[in-house]
């Protein structure tokens, strides 16, 4: 056995396979679907920012369905672009439209006009109608049109602030959906609706409110193949609960009752999904998410036991999706030395459908993640997860510059799973900490609502206690800690550099709230209440909005920033990170302002991932690896 030397450089000038324009080729992976009338299998990939679908039937090569138009789901952030039915495809673009098209050889064609934004398309069981979530901006509800396009789209319901997750009854006479109103958000306080339908086209003649209200959330209404149950994940406290409501005879029960772990990802974009019903009926597959990792799991709807699935290597699964023809699953899954990919269960076994990127780099030049845990002021446990430099040709002396990442969200988690710049980073000689603070979700609804009115003072003392961790365990160079993060991750990087000065050597902030005055008053409409949850309600806490507003404390930044921005964010407009560059600027900080005028919130064409790969390397040569 042949043992190569290690060549002997410095944390962060080891050379690496993983290149900038490597790392920016990926595809992301959005959603997978099955078609109910055969084997055949839909993705979304999301490449350089324009979606494509992509089918492909057992043992058969893939197929590209859309190539001229951009598959995206124009609410919010996105989400639910697509659903099958019987061998057709409906899908939402980039225009505001909704298509339709065979799976067969065929040319999309608009079942709407472009106007306004649409997603979550789901069709009748008969395949006459199809029921949306549809906005203008200012007015959302779900709305009908004739799955040919052959009449004008109507109104079907409305009167809440937003809905999401629309579903059929098999015999669709009811159709059940999520809605809720300002100033919550869906993980907050929603309502699980059902209504009655009459009429052709379909009216809803009746609605009740079956589950959610305030502190209450629901997600993801389902009916079984028989149409007896309505299926919904409901918060039951600290936790979520599967539950099946009876449509026979009015009762419920509690199918999976969640101790310790939940059933459900805060509902950021439309289309989420993480359960689905077994053809017969008789079971529900379901996912799992305790501390950062997730698993899969079947439970008996005659006896509710459950028995978990086999899903080694994998530690993080998304997008569930049950074959309604022969019970196959289908997931986006993921691991830290996996790239996202495409799985599908045959029932006996998991093979891969398809890939997000090209595999450059193998399990040794990956490394082993470690769960670091440090106590929060008021004694909370706090954890994150550290990954070591790693690279099979180099060694170095003393410790290694660490980037602290802060996620955004901030109602978000970093999970367990493959992160593509955490790679380019270790495999260059870098420590990375993913830092799930207080207000992260997936431990808790205590852990999650300890950021209530908090946003700039919990994430910031946890993000200095993530550095101080690092320092306390020798795994980092205490001169040479860097704080990164993007949208609220950039607000708590900003924050951080100027409570806690010369802690971190540098910061790298994307698209970061600086103004929390500006972003109250200028966000879109899903998020232009969120502050006052996170904040405080105005003018009543003007005086915290103005202490916890980085841009008017920006005097206190002594260490070098690099900001990036999009010019076409909706949601952190770009005179966030101008004024905050004004400041710099006029002070002699040094920084680093890079606006990327086609891009919004998140980066997504090829070419500007890799050039703010490439300008964060430099500017971390210049300011943390070279400086004094």
């Amino acid at each position: 056995m042949t043992t190569h030397k290690k060549t002997r450089l410095p944390f962060g000038m080891w050379s690496s396979p993983l290149t900038a324009s490597a790392f920016s080729q990926k595809v992301s992976l959005e959603d997978v679907q099955w078609d109910d009338s055969s084997a055949t299998l839909v993705w979304l990939e999301s490449r350089s920012g324009k979606g494509v679908l992509v089918a492909k039937k057992m043992d058969e090569a893939r197929r590209e369905l859309t190539v001229d138009h951009n598959v995206h789901g124009s609410l919010g952030y996105g989400g639910g672009e697509f659903s099958l039915h019987n061998g057709s495809l409906f899908f939402s673009a980039r225009d505001g439209r909704l298509y339709r098209r065979s799976l067969q050889i065929e040319q999309p064609a608009a079942l709407t006009p472009p106007f306004g934004g649409c997603a979550a398309p789901r069709v009748s069981p008969d395949g006459n109608w199809l029921v949306y979530a549809y906005s203008d901006g200012k007015t959302d509800l779900l709305a009908l049109v004739d799955s040919q396009g052959q009449q004008w789209p109507q109104q079907l319901v409305r009167g809440a602030d937003f809905y999401m997750q629309p579903a059929w009854s098999p015999d669709a006479k009811r159709l059940a959906w999520v809605e809720w109103d300002h100033p919550h958000m869906p993980w907050d306080a929603s309502r699980l609706m059902l209504g009655n339908l009459t009429g052709l086209p379909p009216v809803v003649s009746k609605t009740t409110c079956l589950a959610g209200g305030d502190d209450r959330p629901v997600f993801q209404p389902e009916f079984s193949p028989d149409g007896r149950w309505l299926s919904c994940i409901v918060a039951n406290g600290e936790w979520e609960s599967l539950v099946l409501f009876d449509l026979q005879n009015g009762g419920q029960r509690v199918l999976v009752h969640g101790e310790g772990f939940s059933l459900s990802q805060p509902a950021w974009v439309q289309g989420m999904r993480t359960y689905g019903w077994s053809r017969s009926g008789r079971e529900v597959y379901h996912l799992r998410y305790r501390d950062g990792r997730a698993s899969l799991w079947v439970v008996s709807v005659d006896d509710g036991s459950s028995n978990a699935m086999d899903v080694l290597p994998y530690t993080w699964l998304t997008q569930l999706s049950v074959s309604p023809v022969d019970d196959q699953l289908a997931l986006i899954a993921s691991a830290p030395g996996l790239p996202d990919r495409i799985i599908r269960w045959d029932g006996a076994r998991w093979h891969s459908e398809c890939f997000s990127q090209v595999d450059v780099l193998d399990e040794n030049w990956l490394p082993n993640p470690q769960l670091l845990e440090w106590a929060a002021p008021d004694g909370a446990r706090v954890t994150g997860w550290y990954y070591p430099p790693c690279n099979p040709g180099f060694e170095a002396e003393g410790l290694p510059p660490v980037l602290v990442s802060i996620h955004g969200g901030p109602t978000s988690q970093r999970p367990l799973r493959f992160e593509p710049e955490v790679a380019y980073f270790t495999t260059r000689g870098y420590g990375w900490l993913d830092v799930n603070y207080r207000g992260s979700t997936g431990f808790g609804r205590s852990f999650q609502k300890a950021l209530f009115q908090r946003w700039g003072e919990v994430d910031v003392e946890d993000a200095a206690g993530a550095a101080q961790a690092l320092i306390d365990r020798r795994l980092a160079d205490p001169a040479r800690l860097v704080i990164r993060g993007g949208s609220a991750g950039g607000y708590t990087v900003l924050n951080t550099l100027i409570r806690h000065p010369g802690l971190f050597k540098a910061g790298v902030c994307l698209y970061g709230v600086s103004d929390l005055f500006g972003l109250s008053m200028e966000s879109h409409k899903f998020e232009i209440h969120y502050t006052d949850w996170l904040v405080g309600e105005l003018p009543q806490e003007a005086e915290k909005y103005h202490a916890w507003s980085p841009l008017f404390h920006a005097e206190k930044i002594t260490d070098p920033l690099a900001i990036f921005q999009g010019g076409k964010d909706n949601v952190v407009p770009p005179n966030q990170s101008e004024e905050m560059v004004k400041q710099l600027q006029r002070r002699g900080v040094p920084f680093l302002y890079q606006l990327y005028p086609e891009e919004g919130h998140g980066f997504r064409s090829n070419e500007t991932i890799a050039d703010y790969l490439k300008q964060v390397e430099r500017f971390l040569q210049q300011y943390v690896l070279f400086a004094r």
